[in-house]
């Protein structure tokens, strides 16, 4: 039996499979990125929010801090007292998508809470 281009055979067949599987891994990682952004802006809101009773101050804080996104929903509460909480909870829609494939619509949450300090 002559085994001359078995290998090129295999290896056809193999790419797909490692081609979905090195796409699945950028997918996985943008989803991390963009959960580390959103924490950081959760973050930005709620050290805001803890320094200026404003919460649309904390709100504008919180969106800056994720300029490339749209849809980006953010809730603020505080409590008017010093030593209270300021709570910032912030979050993205991002539809995961592989090449040409579009799946299913995720949403990435952060929640920052700190002491109010004025």
């Amino acid at each position: 039996m002559d085994e001359r281009g078995s290998a090129t055979v295999e290896m056809a067949l193999l790419l797909p499979l490692f081609i979905v599987l090195l796409l699945i891994v950028v997918e996985v990682a943008a989803v991390g990125k963009m959960q580390m952004e959103v924490v950081h802006a959760a973050r930005q809101g709620a050290r805001q929010a803890a320094a200026d009773p404003e919460v649309a101050l904390a709100a504008r804080a919180a969106r800056s801090a994720l300029p490339g996104y749209r849809d980006v929903q953010v809730r603020v509460r505080r409590d008017h007292k010093v030593g209270g909480e300021a709570s910032v909870v912030v979050s993205v829609k991002h539809r995961v998508q592989l090449a040409f494939i579009r799946g299913p619509t995720v949403t990435i949450r952060s929640t920052s809470t700190m002491r109010v300090e004025q």
